[in-house]
């Protein structure tokens, strides 16, 4: 860090950066030296997780700085990177990422997520910064018929939100590939697994808002007495347990994973190009083995009904990691007991997130 306490690496833009991944991501920049303007919308977010990142990391709003902003609103994009710059890269999160509400507003996932991205890349491209991380997701692959799954996998989304993520990579490969992207555009594309956990100090974590829309904070909310009983769909998948068996990765070490992500942008960019890798753990876990792991953690009963299977909904799913390793020098440290005590931490000392009971 310099003299003057501002960091000694360069700003960084992050689009979302007050969500759950975005919010993590932005503590462990600060950590690693960059400074970071959020742009966040904060439909799904507050802006309180980012007061305590800087309480967490000892920065002010010098070091990180935020705007609240629509990414579909272009001339305010704009505004923000001009005003907030110059950016030695950008991350981008920004996004509505409910796969059944996909399914129920296509139009609108469509418009936020494949717009505001467009005005995003034109905003960077204007401003000179093209060194671009995008947060994609595993729901790329569909219905991934073998396991572990590599990045050479067919690409077959199967929902709306999964359309969005793979629309959005294929502009980021068809930018690459113009005549002049592949010699200023530099892009890694991060495929994430299932996100979970929170923060060792239980001051940042998952806060969805209404009824949660993936396993672990439902989970959570059950056992701090927000939910009756967490619903399980299907118990007749050949696994051990007859439940669904997912990849599970800590959302500290996925944070860190972006922070080796700029840092092969920044030390070797010549390499990227535009290159897509799976951030997981190689581990897979049913839905009933994550039950009995939070039990265990919290020291509470979660009581569960099991339910009919959901439409399109698979076995297993589970990352080979090993390109992350080899070509980021990255790999997932954390196991499921700590992604089950962290989540408990978070939940237990902030039974209602980021807002008081009530509100």
């Amino acid at each position: 860090m310099s003299a003057d306490g501002m960091g000694s690496r360069g700003r960084v833009l992050v689009t979302g950066g007050a969500g759950y991944i975005g919010s993590h991501t932005v503590a462990e920049l600060l950590h690693a030296g960059y400074d970071v303007l959020v742009v966040d919308n904060l439909i799904n977010a507050s802006e309180e997780s980012l007061r305590r990142v800087r309480e967490l990391t000892g920065t002010d709003e010098r070091r990180l700085a935020f705007q609240q902003v629509d990414l579909l609103d272009a001339a305010a994009l704009d505004a923000a990177v001009a005003a907030g710059g110059p950016f030695r890269a950008c991350i981008h999160f920004a996004g509505l990422k409910a796969v059944g509400e996909s399914v129920e507003q296509p139009l609108r996932y469509y418009k936020n997520n494949l717009g505001g991205t467009l005005n995003l890349l034109q905003s960077l491209h204007r401003h000179g910064c093209r060194k671009f991380v995008f947060s994609s997701s595993a729901t790329v692959y569909g219905m991934a018929e073998r396991v572990p799954i590599t990045e050479s996998a067919p690409l077959s989304a199967t929902n709306p939100y999964g359309k969005t993520k793979l629309f959005i990579e294929e502009f980021l490969r068809d930018l690459h590939a113009s005549p002049h992207g592949s010699s200023e555009w530099h892009i890694l594309i991060l495929r994430y697994f299932n996100p979970v956990g929170a923060h060792e100090s239980g001051r940042i974590g998952e806060d969805p808002s209404g009824i949660p829309n993936n396993l672990m904070p439902f989970i959570a909310q059950v056992a701090v007495g927000r939910r009756e009983y967490l619903s399980v769909f299907g118990n007749d998948y050949p696994t051990h347990d007859g439940t669904g068996v997912r990849d599970y990765i800590h959302v500290v070490d996925l944070a860190q994973g972006h922070v080796a992500a700029l840092n092969k942008l920044e030390g070797d960019a010549a390499s990227v190009g535009c290159v897509a890798v799976n951030l997981g753990t190689g581990k897979g876990y049913s839905v009933l083995d994550m039950v009995k792991a939070f039990e265990k953690a919290s020291g509470k009963p979660i009581p569960y009904k099991i339910v009919g299977r959901r439409p399109g909904d698979t076995a297993t799913v589970y990352a080979d990691p090993a390109y992350a390793k080899q070509f980021l020098g990255w790999e997932a440290q954390r196991g499921l007991e700590d992604m089950c005590a962290s989540t408990w931490k978070w939940q237990s000392q902030n039974p209602y997130g980021y807002r008081k009971a009530g509100s």
